[in-house]
């Protein structure tokens, strides 16, 4: 059985409430009562939030508009303001960096706050949370939720807890206790697939992963089951990644009406290298190392394709392209996606990098 470090960590996860919407809600009062969503207003857009009082009759972020609105008819749907959220949550890390620098930012509206050497509060990161959220709310006039625990991976499950408005606190003796009744779904990295997979096996809980082993879960869930393993006892070792590089840059779009032909879908392959053209501007300095084509079908199935690279080609992902449509089977295509790849520094080669130059 593993036993947790007696050198605890004190972790708080902060996650806004509702972020885009509450920040619509707040600049607009006409929108405070009333159900709404951010996202595009076309009949092919998905929506990027909602506020709560949409999610009452079973709308959710990533759903299709056409879908929102069946569900609720009155939904209130509001085109999204970036340079706005951007700009609030550069207000909220100046709050988070009162209280600590060891921070990780998740998204615009959440991360991850290392407090374990921190005497604001009297050291108490408890104590600490709560006077985060209430800097927020009162100079931000927004909520938020937080988790409090000794590693990332209990304190993001307990920001969820007590969600909105709500914080939890998991000290490390209620750490068995709090972890072995949690739904597996409710783990990072666990999708509706994964847990329909281990439900069919026996697994709903974390109790359930205890009592087994890491060789009965490799069947199941692969290379992940060490790492479930871990988890089901509460025991998450990761430090808090203050300087994270960019992975991979992205950019994609779906068509207002579904396309069978390869032209029309070069036209728009075209269309979204140009910006993604603009968009590396930005990062001149990251070397590419792949280049890939994402395709979604009208039947929601999608495919992707990809090829070592390491420069970004127009004519790489028109042969992407035309290799992803082999796949098609008849189905025409509703969106098309285009992304790189960059190449992953190492911590000590970047310092390796610093000492020589």
């Amino acid at each position: 059985m593993f036993e947790a470090s007696h050198l605890q960590k004190k972790i708080i996860h902060i996650d806004m409430d509702c972020f885009y919407a509450a920040v619509e809600m707040r600049d607009n009062p006409e929108l405070r009562n009333v159900p709404i969503a951010v996202g595009g207003n076309g009949p092919r857009s998905v929506l990027c939030t909602c506020n709560y009082k949409a999610r009452e009759f079973g709308v959710r972020s990533a759903m299709p508009n056409s879908r929102a609105k069946a569900l609720c008819p009155e939904l209130v749907i509001v085109n999204g303001r970036m340079a706005v959220y951007q700009q609030v949550s550069q207000q909220i890390r100046a709050i988070f960096l009162r209280y600590t620098d060891l921070i990780e930012p998740l998204s615009l509206d959440e991360a991850y706050l290392d407090v374990t050497d921190s005497l604001m509060c009297f050291g108490s990161a408890t104590l600490i949370a709560e006077q985060i959220r209430r800097d927020i709310y009162h100079e931000l006039n927004l909520t938020a939720s937080a988790g409090i625990a000794p590693n990332k991976f209990l304190a993001k499950i307990a920001s969820d807890e007590n969600k909105p408005n709500g914080q939890c606190v998991v000290t490390p003796d209620d750490v068995s206790a709090f972890v072995a009744e949690l739904p597996l779904k409710k783990i990072p990295g666990i999708g509706p697939k994964t847990s329909e997979k281990l439900k069919a096996s026996g697994f709903e809980s974390c109790a359930d992963v205890r009592a087994s082993s890491v060789a009965k879960l490799h069947s199941i869930v692969g290379k992940f089951a060490s790492s479930l393993y871990q988890r089901s006892f509460g025991i998450d070792h990761r430090a808090l990644e203050t300087k994270r590089e960019r992975k991979s840059l992205a950019i994609e779009t779906t068509m207002a009406e579904d396309m069978d032909s390869i032209e029309q879908c070069q036209l728009v392959l075209l269309n979204l290298f140009n910006k993604l053209k603009l968009r590396l501007e930005k990062h001149h300095d990251r070397e590419i190392n792949k280049q890939t084509v994402k395709i979604k079908f009208a039947d929601f199935q999608q495919t992707t394709v990809d090829i070592q690279s390491s420069a970004c080609l127009e004519e790489v992902f028109i042969r992407l392209l035309e290799k992803a449509m082999t796949r098609a089977n008849n189905r025409k295509v509703r969106l098309i996606g285009l992304s790189l790849g960059f190449v992953e520094h190492k911590a000590d080669e970047k310092q390796s990098q610093l000492t020589l130059f």
